[in-house]
């Protein structure tokens, strides 16, 4: 879903590269939006992860403290082939047994770093932002030079907001599912998802998607391995005889609202890339007439008229102080709509996607809320540095960004395009290409 969308800084050289060669080379830290009071009913985990996801900690942590997965919450999802520190709270009025179950938590992939109580559970969205350290592999000497150049251009514009590739899966498939998913095309949306093997696929997952394909389910259930839970659900549901719209709603909610996302993603990246390259296109560093603009520091947007673009792109205006950015749209309900020119810019993405205002409407396969996003994001807290260890040279990037942007899409313009290289001992997906 990333290849081919356009850079902001086309004309500028990329560094090449390799990413997430090994955990250490990328890693992520929450920055809170508030710390915990000390006392209440929902206990605070900073934990540090490694090759896990979030969903694997959430179910590590259920069986730790004996509660449902439902009584575990998190601010936000973090990239499993890293090392990431972020923030869970469970419910646990009682305190009676906490320590015991505290010395449940650590293993080899996951550290608890420290703990303490507030009053309010975790919610998603509830942090400040992240910060990022990333070593790329596999860069020249002259690496740093470019990568200034780019980011001297970032720090000036912002980056561009694109929703990273990890929104759409390792195959790149996730927004298609979710639209064949909208439009109630269940078998269809079945074979997309549990079908079409891969060479590139690790073998059990080849396996399983091929008895899927002859329609031998209880033979995919067997090979498909178990932390495709999503994928068994479904395919659990199949070999029980279910029609297929009941094998869809089977699968977790949060996962097929994860697909519904994967969707919403697509089109604003759609819209986002369309603004970049267009011809007679504003950019994402001014407004126009039509718009709606972003606040950044409340996340609230407001129209955009002719006067109003005029006065706010000028010297002393926000744009220039990244107060205020153009914002592009998460189609869904109760989701604000642009005006004039940006409004047939986001009407046309939606349709290039194949899609239709009523199929963003949701219904029981899934939720589809609407919201606004920014089209660019500030860096903060920039640190460029090159450098050498065991493994070889390396590009050092460290980098803030708000919550809900996505490190790729600046690695993206620095690299041009970055390879990202996973140790097969480490998972059974696929190596990916990162282009934005």
């Amino acid at each position: 879903m990333m290849t081919g969308l356009s850079y902001l800084t086309e004309g500028m050289p990329g560094t090449g590269g390799l990413l997430k060669q090994r955990p250490e080379d990328f890693v992520v830290e929450e920055q809170p939006l508030y710390e915990p009071t000390g006392q209440g009913e929902h206990l605070y985990l900073y934990i540090e992860k490694r090759l896990w996801s979030t969903s694997d900690v959430v179910r590590h942590l259920s069986r730790a403290f004996r509660v449902s997965k439902g009584e575990i919450s998190y601010a936000g999802l973090k990239d499993k082939h890293a090392i990431t520190r972020q923030y869970f709270s469970i419910r646990l009025p009682n305190p009676a047994g906490e320590k015991e179950m505290l010395t449940r938590v650590g293993n080899a992939n996951v550290k608890l770093l420290w703990v303490d109580r507030h009053g309010n559970k975790l919610r998603r969205g509830h942090l400040a932002g992240n910060r990022f350290v990333i070593k790329v592999r596999g860069v020249d000497a002259g690496a740093a030079v470019l990568a200034r150049r780019v980011l001297d251009h970032l720090l000036k514009t912002g980056a561009p907001n694109y929703v990273g590739q990890q929104r759409f899966g390792y195959r790149g498939v996730n927004h298609h599912i979710g639209r064949l998913m909208l439009q109630g095309q269940w078998q269809q949306m079945l074979d997309l998802m549990l079908g079409h093997p891969l060479e590139a696929d690790h073998a059990p997952t080849r396996a399983g998607r091929e008895a899927y394909e002859r329609g031998d389910y209880a033979a995919a259930l067997e090979f498909l391995p178990r932390h495709l839970h999503h994928d068994r659900q479904a395919l659990d549901a199949l070999r029980q005889g279910k029609p297929a719209r009941e094998a869809v709603l089977s699968i977790n909610r949060q996962q097929r609202t994860f697909f519904v996302s994967a969707v919403q993603s697509a089109v604003f990246n759609r819209v986002l890339d369309n603004r970049l390259c267009a011809p007679s296109s504003p950019g994402i560093d001014r407004l126009v007439d039509g718009d709606l603009a972003w606040k950044h520091d409340n996340r609230s947007v407001f129209s955009v008229t002719g006067d109003t673009a005029e006065k706010e792109n000028a010297v002393g205006g926000r744009v220039l102080s990244f107060e205020v950015s153009p914002s592009g749209p998460m189609w869904g309900q109760g989701m604000t709509q642009a005006g004039g020119r940006p409004q047939r810019w986001e009407h046309q993405a939606l349709g290039d996607e194949g899609l239709t205002e009523a199929d963003m409407a949701g219904g029981e396969q899934g939720s589809a809320l609407g919201s606004r996003r920014p089209l660019r994001v500030p860096l903060s807290d920039l640190d460029l540095s090159g450098g050498a260890d065991e493994h070889g040279p390396y590009l050092r990037l460290a980098f803030g960004l708000p919550r809900g942007s996505f490190a790729t899409a600046v690695l993206g313009e620095i690299m041009k395009p970055c390879s990202i290289e996973l140790s097969s001992a480490h998972h059974d997906r696929p190596a990916s290409t990162v282009t934005g």
